[in-house]
């Protein structure tokens, strides 16, 4: 594989700073843009063998500066976390769009050959399909988080149309691994757990999700880095697995004496609202021949192991 010089925003974040572990042992020359405003979880190791800027993406200036000479940008910034989004919906719609439009107007001027954009799956709302979801089914968003996240997918495509961008959004599918705050709901149930308190469960716990472990997503990022032209590919497990259930795993797996309670669901959590939630990976595998393959329990059993 060529090395290249490649950005990544929001990199010092969960999915982030595993991508850039992963192309610094690669041997790619790595570049992170973040504002720190929830942490730095690059490894520290890593962190001596990278470029670091903080900054904001809605900064032009500072964009501009950070993709000089970069061959491809991630661009995985963005206001994370179903309560902190719902407190500050202007912001989070700043962060993507102003960010986004920044981020592909510095590409243009430095000559950047591709961008890779986390998306979600949170973009398909309620869509009600018995099938796992694919990228034709006509999505839902409802939510500020996934409405910019619609708007920049369809704004990289615009400008792939117009003006020849090679882009690809991710929509990320439930992505789980150590490391991850409890924000998500698989660190919140295993952080309960560890602590014997109740494991909290939003209405009956049947509602399922596509969970997907954070190696086998960085993989997928990875490998599309080399496909040309405009895509729009999930990054899911296809496995289905209900919330209760994912529960009592993580009970089993822990040791645990805790027990599960259901609670009703915050009025903003919309998301929770949602019945059923799983993705097919068929056309990430047309593009490049690998689709996430990490069993749930498999993936909990290496959290667990990692935290011990």
């Amino acid at each position: 594989m060529k090395k290249m010089k490649i950005l990544i925003t929001g990199g010092a974040g969960f999915i982030g700073s595993n991508l850039c572990k992963r192309l610094v042992e690669d041997g790619h020359e790595i570049t992170v843009l973040d504002n720190l405003l929830r942490g730095n979880k690059i490894d520290p190791e890593v962190f001596k063998k990278i470029h670091f800027i903080k900054g904001d993406v809605r900064n032009f200036s500072i964009v501009k500066t950070a993709s000089k000479g970069v061959d491809v940008i991630y661009h995985f910034a963005a206001v994370l976390g179903v309560d902190v989004v719902a407190d500050n919906p202007v912001e989070t719609m700043d962060v993507e769009v102003i960010g986004t439009r920044n981020v592909v107007q510095a590409a243009q001027e430095n000559n950047v050959s591709k961008i890779l954009y986390a998306s979600t799956s949170g973009i398909y709302g309620h869509s009600a399909i018995e099938n796992a979801l694919t990228e034709e089914v006509l999505v839902d968003p409802r939510t500020s988080y996934a409405m910019a996240k619609r708007y920049n997918e369809i704004y990289l495509g615009s400008h792939n149309q117009e003006k020849g961008l090679n882009a690809i959004s991710l929509r990320f599918f439930n992505v789980y691994g150590a490391n991850q705050d409890n924000r998500m709901v698989i660190p919140r149930f295993i952080e309960q757990a560890s602590k014997n308190e109740a494991i909290t469960v939003y209405g009956n716990g049947e509602q399922t999700r596509d969970f997907t472990y954070i190696d086998d997503t960085i993989e997928a990022c990875v490998r599309l880095m080399d496909v040309k032209g405009y895509h729009i590919v999930n990054i899911a497990n296809e496995e289905e697995w209900n919330v209760k259930t994912l529960a009592e795993h993580i009970l089993q797996i822990t040791n645990s004496s805790s027990e599960s309670a259901s609670i009703d669901a915050p009025t903003h959590r919309s998301d929770s609202a949602v019945d059923r939630r799983v993705g097919s990976s068929k056309k990430l595998m047309e593009l490049v021949n690998y689709k996430p393959s990490t069993p749930l329990l498999e993936g909990l059993k290496m959290i667990h192991k990692i935290n011990k």
